[in-house]
């Protein structure tokens, strides 16, 4: 048998499970910051006070979630009196739903389906809370969801004034944004905002040498040796630097390795990289999709349809257009336009001449963005 081949019996990969989108590594490297950060918000909580409130910030692929499991973990392996629980907001967005993720933790299964209050599911958990003197901190995960179904004041509400019903409760809560325009404090109600008050931590996008060292831990973990030449290695990093995206990385490189090793190759090549990016590169546009605001949806839909038809588009030009269906005014227009570029949707750029004519093009395929939403 050739020896550049694989036998059908073996594999390219020692740990296929460190290229998964949501693994937590042992050693979570560029965060320190933020870690140190929200173990001292929640410190309290592990001496039996109130954990403080925090607001993970952050484009979508900067580590928030990662790094607020990653502190669950370690929490969960020292203590049982301070119970995590860890809520996806994109999918559990009422409050019902939230409380009914709680009950799980605490009581090891859901509440029954139907024939249950909201009064008594949370009675439930007060209950628990009390009877085993435990301290809850919350992770509201894309808590932005919450906002967009007019659910943020009603959960932060009953968790952050728990202890007024029920006295001994104690409980904290985190809260994860991807959504940069979003400013919560303002956002929610007085009375929430006042026993709100969270600490800020900012997650900015990592280095290209922050994404170097991350990609590279994850090769020697999850890669026999000689499998990624170095060469390809600063290819498969440059494809993870235009997506903006560190998921879009780890996943190119699980799918450039399973298609070598589908080809029996014993080592990965370019186009394996190439055509992986090709794929890859949606994961970050369907993770921004998912964060959009309705209306927002609605610009990048007509941005998508104008594209097929004009080679360039300037932000006037669409704006004329958007204003017959879209009832939005051109500052609210222009912030959202922004907000793409900032999200690595579109490119903005000037163009001198009468003035600053501002030319919006999109990152990615109209038809794949349309067919997205």
């Amino acid at each position: 048998m050739d020896k550049h081949l694989l036998r059908w019996d073996e594999t390219l990969f020692k740990d296929m499970e460190v290229f998964e989108i949501d693994y937590v590594p042992e050693q979570f490297r560029h965060r320190e910051t933020q870690m140190r950060e929200l173990a001292f918000q929640i410190g309290p909580g592990l001496r039996g006070g109130r954990p403080l409130n925090s607001l993970c910030r952050g484009l979508p692929g900067t580590g928030k979630t990662t790094s607020v499991r990653k502190l669950f973990t370690e929490i969960e392996e020292s203590t049982k009196k301070l119970i995590p629980v860890h809520v996806n907001c994109q999918i559990d967005n009422t409050k019902y739903a939230v409380f009914s993720q709680i009950y799980r933790k605490l009581a090891g299964h859901l509440p029954p389906a139907t024939g249950t209050s909201f009064k008594q599911l949370f009675d439930a958990i007060a209950r628990i809370l009390i009877r085993e003197e435990a301290v809850l901190v919350v992770a509201l995960d894309d808590a932005n969801y919450l906002l967009y179904e007019n659910e943020m004041n009603k959960v932060l509400y009953t968790l952050l004034r728990s202890h007024e019903s029920y006295p001994g409760t104690r409980i904290g809560v985190i809260l994860i944004v991807s959504d940069m325009s979003v400013d919560l404090v303002r956002e929610v109600d007085p009375r929430v905002a006042s026993v709100l008050r969270p600490t800020d931590i900012y997650f900015p996008p990592y280095s290209q040498e922050e994404v170097h060292s991350i990609l590279k831990e994850r090769v020697l973990q999850g890669f026999y040796p000689g499998v990624l030449s170095e060469e390809l290695f600063d290819l498969a990093v440059e494809q993870t630097m235009k997506s903006g995206d560190l998921r879009v990385g780890i996943d190119l490189l699980k799918r450039a390795g399973l298609q070598a090793e589908h080809d029996a190759r014993r080592k990965i090549e370019r186009e394996d990289i190439c055509k992986a990016y090709e794929i890859s590169r949606y994961l970050h546009l369907d993770f921004t999709i998912r964060i959009l605001r309705e209306e927002e949806k609605k610009v990048l839909a007509m941005l998508a349809n104008l594209s097929t038809q004009e080679t360039e588009m300037t932000a006037g030009e669409i704006y004329k257009v958007l204003k017959e269906t879209v009832p939005l005014g051109y500052t609210k227009f222009y912030e959202i336009v922004s907000k793409f570029d900032a999200l690595r949707l579109v490119n903005l750029q000037y163009r001198s001449g009468r003035g600053r004519t501002r030319i919006i093009t999109l990152r990615y395929d109209p038809a794949r963005i349309l067919e997205r939403l």
